[in-house]
């Protein structure tokens, strides 16, 4: 297979994974938090307001308002970039339209609330597990929901401020709005709104961070075996993966051996392992995790280099010769 062809077929990939987080975000935000009148942040939380408050189409609202930020940040953050976001939130309009349409009403036309009454809590909960496992879905699959985020990727490309204080920031703001929208009650219903808003925060947050990190989760493997050319040549072909060979020396017996370490993703351990046993059940193998891993094949270095840094690297002499470590890739 090509080059090409894989990257078309990685592509497609993409889009499919990120159709099935735009499901189940809809899904969830539509059966679980919609009837209970539940806030998030971002501009789905705006579109819910205006919709709580005016009855007006919550998909409407959320497509005009990533459109004009779409146009805005075009020239800031480049076409390529917003292309998944402009397709990732015209279809979660679609969807949130669909998913309405499908929901029951009661007598009045509201939602029926599928918990029933007073579970507004545990509606919240299984609400947001679903938006924020459907959130990591598409952000793993290199993809955006638009709205606040595009917010956010625009100042942090001109500001030394973090997408994570950016997002809190502006969350806070449409949730806070709550308590000055007259339409929701006395004040102490609003402020009751405001309270759901911050738990759908911590929620979603929660299990959004907690899919990205497990999934991102990278072990070390040190392995100790005779047969240690057969395990490398093994790794390296059949799962693509670089090995990296140390010289190693035995205390007790003086010989001297060598050692594999690989650096991988935990979801390729028992892949590793299979491998290993096949070639050598006798090996001595070491596993461990480890808190971050970064280069080629892993995760980015995201550190900024300040003016002044950049200035004294450029003074460094060039340094030749040496061997690099493998990447792991």
């Amino acid at each position: 297979m090509t080059i090409n062809h894989k990257l078309i077929l990685k592509e497609v990939g993409d889009y499919v994974f990120i159709t099935l987080g735009l499901l189940l975000y809809s899904f969830g935000f539509t059966v679980f938090l919609m009837p209970y009148q539940i806030v998030t942040g971002g501009v789905t939380g705006i579109a819910a307001i205006i919709f709580y408050a005016t009855a007006f189409p919550i998909e409407y609202t959320y497509f005009l308002i990533n459109v004009v930020l779409g146009l805005i940040a075009l020239r800031i953050l480049g076409l390529k970039f917003l292309t998944k976001t402009i397709y990732a939130f015209t279809m979660l309009s679609f969807l949130l339209g669909v998913f309405q349409q499908l929901m029951p009403v009661d007598e009045q036309g509201h939602f029926v609330k599928i918990l029933g009454e007073g579970q507004n809590f545990m509606s919240l909960l299984i609400g947001c597990i679903m938006t924020g496992s459907a959130l990591a879905i598409v952000f793993l699959n290199n993809g955006s929901t638009g709205g606040t985020d595009i917010i956010a990727a625009s100042v942090n490309k001109y500001r030394d401020v973090s997408l994570g204080t950016v997002l809190g920031f502006l969350d806070l703001i449409i949730i806070g709005s709550c308590l000055l929208i007259p339409q929701f009650g006395e004040p102490l219903q609003r402020a009751h709104m405001v309270v759901f808003g911050l738990c759908t925060m911590v929620v979603e947050n929660f299990m959004l961070d907690y899919l990205m990190n497990r999934q991102r989760q990278s072990v070390q493997f040190l392995i100790f075996s005779g047969k240690w050319q057969e395990i490398a040549n093994a790794i390296g072909t059949k799962m693509d993966h670089g090995v990296t060979i140390l010289d190693g020396h035995g205390w007790y017996t003086g010989e001297q051996r060598k050692v594999l370490c690989i650096l991988a993703k935990k979801r390729e351990s028992v892949a590793i392992f299979r491998l290993i046993k096949m070639i050598d059940p006798q090996a001595f193998v070491s596993q461990s995790s480890v808190i971050g891993v970064y280069g080629e094949g892993f995760d980015d270095i995201k550190v900024k280099i300040k003016q002044h840094e950049n200035s004294i690297r450029n003074q460094q002499p060039a340094q030749t010769g040496g061997d690099t470590p493998d990447s792991g890739q």
